[in-house]
């Protein structure tokens, strides 16, 4: 890792943070013209009914600055579509496959009043992520796994591919969780993004560390507007398109086993919600959090939603000291 290196990382961090902070406001109008705003669940708390009609959708602030800066880094390559070394175009298509999922879920949300079925959703995503576990395997040849101490990769054989399916779609399906917060899936997320930048510098991969900075970059970019009280919400867009390619850049610098701690507000999240259901039907109807996902049971507990967010990613700071550290190891 050389400090050109570290600085070219910077660069484009803030060069997709201003990028972003910059187009969001006619966006914004854009999406208040076409009637995007936001309907609220029932099953949330009662605070968050003033947040009805708050434009969602917002994903696209995100993806789009990323997409504009991959082309203009990679100009004099992109119209023969020779890619250097095709490592940024998997996170960047599984990105985008991802976002067009979550937008035909936000608009069917809006003007229906339901998204997409689960059922629909889910297999949509394990056939994305099924294509990017191929493309990981048979063509960019990811590292199999890392783990700390050991210098080489450890083979998993035939099993990275229902473990690599299960972290693309539980990523996408976490950081969906963790969006119920204003200014929290961002501001988690680009920590995590942050983090994985840094191990792919560490292991020399420097165009999956580029496409980190890129997105962590948007991500700070459009939390400027999505801090309390959001202006917009990324929606289904921003939220499984960020969460999947968190879980493919992962598997692409072979760190997968550190990601629990890199993005551990979205595993919490996630697991506060497996644990709630299950206990729900197995003692008949009793509640281990006063309401999932868990931001929602310390808002019930009387904190403040700015405590919630700025709390949890304290955390998540924290956590993704410890999961760099250990990958560094």
């Amino acid at each position: 890792m050389t400090p050109n290196t570290q600085l070219v990382a910077l660069g484009l961090l803030l060069l997709t943070f201003v990028l972003t902070w910059l187009w969001t406001p006619p966006l914004l109008r854009l999406l208040h013209h076409l009637g995007m705003g936001r309907s609220i669940r029932e099953d949330v708390p009662e605070r968050h009914r003033a947040k009805m009609g708050t434009v969602t959708m917002g994903g696209w602030v995100i993806l789009l600055p990323v997409l504009v800066m991959f082309l203009f880094i990679h100009a004099t390559r992109v119209y023969v579509l020779r890619f250097r070394g095709q490592m940024v175009l998997l996170p960047l298509v599984i990105m985008l496959a991802f976002g067009l999922l979550g937008a035909v879920d936000d608009w069917l949300g809006i003007r229906r009043g339901r998204g997409l079925r689960a059922r629909t959703k889910f297999t949509a995503q394990v056939i994305f992520a099924l294509v990017a576990v191929y493309w990981l395997r048979h063509i960019y040849a990811a590292p199999p796994l890392y783990l700390p101490g050991i210098p080489e990769p450890i083979p998993v054989g035939w099993w990275y591919w229902p473990l690599g399916v299960f972290i693309i779609v539980g990523s996408s399906n976490a950081v969906n969780l963790t969006d119920g917060l204003d200014g929290l899936a961002s501001l988690v997320t680009a920590t995590s993004f942050v983090a994985l930048g840094f191990l792919g510098l560490f292991h020399q991969v420097i165009e999956v560390a580029q496409f980190c900075f890129l997105l962590a970059g948007s991500l700070l970019g459009f939390l400027w507007f999505n801090v309390h009280p959001a202006q917009v919400f990324m929606g289904d867009t921003g939220s499984l398109a960020v969460g999947a390619s968190l879980g493919v850049v992962a598997l692409m610098l072979g760190e997968w086993f550190v990601l629990p701690f890199v993005a551990l507000i979205p595993v919490l999240e996630t697991l506060s919600v497996i644990l709630q259901v299950v206990y729900f039907k197995l003692t008949g109807g009793r509640r281990i959090f006063r309401m999932s996902p868990l931001h929602h049971h310390f808002e019930l507990a009387g904190w403040a939603e700015t405590q919630v967010v700025t709390r949890f990613w304290l955390v998540q700071v924290m956590a993704a000291l410890v999961g760099v550290a250990i990958a560094m190891a």
